[in-house]
């Protein structure tokens, strides 16, 4: 669902477009709605799917209260718990996509605490920064498209047909052309200038068409300057999170070379030069600081990992010291970008983690305290992955019928055979790593790997996957202990 969103004047400001009404993602997804749209992708935690359901449209309500109860009103943090593979990221990056809104994932393990060597936490609201940019420019993009190939077209014609008469001089008469006939000299008005606007009606119309796709045409790029050679500060690299590169490019001098390219080449090097010059990137960093601030979602994986056993040691670097490092982000601070200050204080935070090991008590109590809801995932069993496999919008099993499809070929899965790929698909994560709904993949990758190889010579008969076929091709691999740990 897109959203046409301008940046208001005031920061807490109701999101409107440019008609003035409100986002349609807001007005229109209840809590009831939202977990409609999750159930078309995802089987199953009917609980977390309502708990991030009223977590969004209370974003909503946010701003719909007054201004100053409105600043008080914080987002309703939670953490989702539950082991690998049960729809945990999914259930994120679904939600954001129905709000339309900037989303981030990112690992908590992959953070250091403040003066080591590595990521600190951050470089995820600059992330954030950078797909919400992305995001309101890939709009704007959308609104001036025809307008750009309107322009584009006419780029393509001055290339093909360039105009080789100077311009009118408004002082002379030179309306005329006199031409030698029978009956002495006549004089034409206008002819040549017809017979050359017919011409170019018709270029026009052939290159509309694309029968003019292959011609080569030249034309002038914009080359920024390399700065593969120069000197990089120490500490550079993945800690680099102010872009130096960028700004290091941006201050060297641009430069033009002439290319001989084909008219679809050029068509694209020029559409994009056309939407560059139409859209202002100052609008554009507006509503995207806005979006970022007041719908931006960060969905923190493995938060776990960064969660330690609290006793008599010193803090742990790399967990107890990343945690103390996340809280004033997740509490609420400001964080400076090359595009301007962002306040994390309305960002919405999603935490999730398997929690194997470590305990949600384990971590710090004022992280705890930022997370005030949490939501447990049930396992899934094999009800859910005969469920998973066949009920959910592009099923695992609608994409390997699409893919045998394409090469002329046909593949049909009876319920007895996908009810035995859901069994051996449970069976395996009882026996080794439960890595969840993944499994199916794994088992489906195998049992299917003759028929893909096979493609497109055997694209004659119909494949049927039913029990047999099933037992005999997975069997044998499945019931090897050793062989299926390598395989499955």
């Amino acid at each position: 669902m897109t959203t046409e969103a301008l940046a208001p004047t005031e920061p807490d400001a109701p999101a409107t477009n440019e008609e003035g009404e409100d986002l349609v993602w807001l007005d229109e997804l209840t809590p009831r709605q939202i977990v409609a749209e999750l159930d078309k992708y995802i089987i199953g935690q009917d609980d977390a799917k309502k708990a991030v359901a009223i977590v969004l449209r209370n974003r909503w309500r946010r701003q719909r209260v007054e201004e100053e109860m409105r600043r008080e009103i914080a987002p309703n943090n939670l953490i989702l718990i539950g082991p690998t593979g049960v729809g945990k990221t999914e259930i994120a990056r679904r939600l954001a996509r129905l709000a339309g809104a900037p989303f981030l994932k990112v690992e908590a393990s992959k953070f250091t605490e403040v003066g080591y060597v590595g990521r600190d936490v951050e470089s995820m609201i600059r992330d954030l920064v950078d797909i919400s940019i992305n995001l309101v420019r890939a709009d704007r993009e959308y609104v001036v498209q025809g307008v750009a190939e309107t322009r584009v077209h006419e780029r393509l014609l001055d290339l093909l047909f360039p105009v080789t008469n100077p311009e009118p001089d408004p002082v002379a008469d030179t309306s005329s052309v006199f031409v030698a006939g029978p009956d002495g000299v006549e004089a034409q008005d206008g002819d040549v200038q017809e017979r050359r606007a017919r011409t170019r009606e018709k270029l026009g119309a052939l290159l509309q068409d694309g029968k003019l796709e292959e011609r080569e045409v030249e034309i002038e790029v914009t080359q920024s300057a390399s700065i593969d050679g120069m000197m990089i500060p120490m500490g550079g690299g993945e800690g680099m999170d102010h872009n130096f590169t960028e700004m290091l490019q941006d201050m060297l001098p641009k430069k033009t070379k002439r290319r001989t390219v084909s008219v679809a080449e050029a068509r694209r090097i020029l559409l994009q030069d056309e939407l560059d010059k139409l859209i202002d990137m100052d609008e554009v960093v507006n509503e995207a600081l806005y979006r970022a601030e007041e719908m931006g979602i960060v969905f923190l994986d493995e938060i776990d990992k960064v969660a330690g056993e609290r006793g008599g040691r010193g803090p742990d670097v790399s967990r107890e010291g990343v945690q103390r490092d996340l809280l004033p982000i997740v509490e609420g601070s400001t964080v400076a970008t090359k595009y301007g200050l962002v306040r994390t204080d309305h960002i919405l935070f999603i935490a999730a983690g398997a929690f194997h090991v470590a305990k949600p008590s384990d971590l710090i109590p004022e992280l705890q305290g930022r997370f005030p809801i949490r939501v447990e995932l049930q396992t899934l069993g094999e009800e859910e992955f005969v469920r998973i496999l066949k009920e959910p919008k592009n099923a695992l099993l609608d994409q390997y019928r699409a893919l045998v499809e394409t090469e002329g070929g046909a593949i049909e899965f009876t319920d007895h055979g996908v009810q035995e790929i859901a069994k051996i698909a449970m069976e395996l994560n009882e026996r080794m790593e439960n890595i969840g709904a993944r499994r199916l993949r794994t088992v489906l990758t195998t049992l299917l790997e003759d028929v893909m190889f096979d493609l497109p010579e055997a694209a004659g008969e119909p494949v049927v996957v039913d029990r047999d076929l099933v037992q005999t091709r997975l069997k044998e691999v499945a019931d090897d202990e050793d062989l299926s740990r390598y395989i499955l």
